[in-house]
């Protein structure tokens, strides 16, 4: 084992202890490849969770020269780059993203979802086979990429290299560190809100690494909490926002954000700060030191998922001057991150991509407020008023189950039992939810085919349809109505706001420009598997973009 001398981390300089046995050694490697095929020495996907596309311009005169601005100047930008399934979830972005595939194939269809044969409800990555690494025993730990089904871009990569290049997740979100990292990860590491601990579990190792024992050990979450979350900038300029404190905002307070009453009692508050972004970035770094990512000529990918975005977007909305100081200071960990790149791997030696797994609505109340129509509508009382006129109409006592991932989800024990066919009870059901506040149209999923739709929401509706998985019926709702509570927003639906997402790569192969093509998040994986001169993952339905590269 070597030692490390120290890390530089954002807020001040920490004293590591030596690297795992895990670690590359120092010693060169024979190249690996033949002289006239290239490849960068590392990759490095960021993936903002809930980055609308017009965040890159919103606040753009605001970003640094080296953060936001480097990525569209230096890099390339996918302008017009959409999600070609519905709904647009978290766990679903991450693994088309990596997989170039739709829920169809790669069996992620939610962050959860109702299995009809165990009749349970299903964690897109829990793993009751394994058990937390890294902190005392815990259900956060039970988790692996068990649930997916097809292969991902760092799946392909490990065989192309015959397991030789390394792989790491990182993200606060399980899903977001797991399902990037795919099956034949090295490692994934993800944040544990109860201890302050970066977890994995016994899938990947039996004990996490000496550096990461070491990091865990100082509980930096407690080093933000002391200067609690104060705006980047005077609060009178942040003139691309709302007012401070909104009633349809899920926070009550007003900046400045108290966060010393978290110190040693609460480490999840941090997610919901945009230091949660910065401690990512952060572990980013220190698992490209302490691993020796991109040291020699066998290609390594680190899969980085800055989850913070999403949890402050979800509690004050995208016109909140929360969610626009959020992204000034990502743009300024950015800038951090990847001089950090340049120093360490090489500038032109690394290839990135930075993109997002979905984008989100404005929050109803704030479209109101400025005469936009918006609404709300619930999933409980979606199943009360369903249940309720079945059971009036057919006498079949409380035949659906679930209203979720905007798709209804009946009983089939009692459908396939009852005296009322259940094409009957489906054909009432959909006239029924038509006529409810905020409902387009409902569909029968299997039978779609024959569905008079728009061609973008039939191609959507089929491409996130699971046979196994899914449910019987799927809803969609009026522009900017969601399934949600009354105050805060989310995201899941087919519409632009949400399906508009951030595409840019920069680095080595890449050159500097833009494209109004249409593209789609599918296009990733094999874009890379280009890039790389590797096969595509194995699920993968999307195209190489052409437009990116120097050759």
């Amino acid at each position: 084992m070597k030692k490390i001398s120290c890390l530089i981390v954002s807020l001040s300089i920490l004293t590591l202890s030596t690297v795992s046995a895990q670690t590359k050694k120092a010693t060169p490697i024979a190249k690996a490849f033949p002289s006239d095929i290239a490849r960068p020495k590392l990759v490095i996907g960021l993936v903002v969770d809930q980055m609308r596309w017009d965040y890159l311009y919103r606040y753009y005169n605001r970003y640094t020269k080296g953060g936001f601005k480097r990525l569209i100047n230096e890099g390339f930008s996918v302008e017009n780059t959409f999600i070609p399934y519905t709904p647009t979830y978290t766990a679903v972005g991450h693994t088309t993203i990596y997989t170039g595939s739709v829920p169809a194939i790669h069996g992620i269809i939610g962050n959860d979802w109702y299995n009809s044969e165990s009749k349970k409800n299903v964690y897109c990555t829990e793993d009751s086979s394994v058990v937390t690494v890294g902190s005392s025993p815990s259900s956060e730990g039970n988790m692996s990429p068990k649930n997916l089904l097809a292969t991902t871009i760092t799946d392909e990569l490990r065989l192309a290299t015959n397991f030789k290049g390394k792989v790491i997740g990182i993200s606060l979100k399980d899903r977001g560190s797991i399902l990037p990292a795919g099956h034949a990860a090295n490692a994934a590491y993800w944040y544990q809100g109860s201890t302050g601990n970066w977890i994995t579990s016994s899938y990947y190792m039996k004990e996490v690494p000496t550096w990461m024992a070491d990091y865990n050990k100082l509980k930096l979450a407690n080093k933000f909490y002391a200067k609690n979350w104060e705006t980047l900038y005077p609060i009178d300029t942040y003139e691309n926002s709302t007012a401070d404190q909104k009633g349809y905002e899920g926070k009550t307070s007003t900046f400045p954000h108290q966060l010393t009453q978290n110190i040693n009692k609460n480490f999840d508050a941090i997610r919901s700060t945009p230091y949660g972004n910065t401690i990512t970035l952060d572990l980013a770094k220190l698992a490209i030191l302490s691993e020796d990512l991109g040291a020699d000529n066998i290609t390594d990918f680190l899969a980085v998922s800055c989850s913070a975005t999403d949890y402050v977007g979800h509690a004050y909305g995208p016109n909140s001057i929360e969610a626009e100081d959020t992204y000034l200071r990502l743009d300024k960990d950015f800038e951090e991150f990847f001089n950090y790149l340049d120093k360490k791997v090489g500038k032109g030696q690394y290839t990135i991509f930075l993109s997002a797994d979905h984008g989100v609505a404005h929050v109803p109340a704030f479209m109101k407020e400025n005469k936009i129509p918006a609404g709300i509508v619930s999933d409980r009382d979606i199943v009360f008023k369903l249940n309720g006129f079945l059971n009036n109409k057919f006498k079949v006592n409380n035949v659906v189950l679930k209203s979720m991932n905007n798709q209804i989800i009946f009983d089939h024990d009692k459908t396939d039992n009852g005296t009322v066919s259940f094409d009957v009870i489906k054909a009432a059901s959909i006239e029924f939810l038509k006529r409810m506040d905020g409902f387009t149209n409902v569909i029968d999923i299997s039978r779609i085919a024959q569905t008079t739709l728009p061609e973008v929401q039939k191609e959507m509706i089929t491409n996130g349809y699971n046979a196994r998985r899914s449910g019987d019926l799927y809803y969609i709702l009026d522009p900017n109505w969601f399934n949600g509570a009354s105050t805060g927003t989310t995201h899941g639906s087919w519409n632009p706001y949400d399906a508009h997402i951030p595409l840019v790569f920069m680095g080595w192969g890449i050159k500097p420009g833009a494209s109004n093509k249409t593209h789609y998040m599918t296009d990733i994986a094999p874009t890379l598997a280009a890039l790389l001169h590797i096969q595509m993952p194995n699920g993968c339905v999307g195209e190489p973009i052409t437009e990116i590269t120097n050759k």
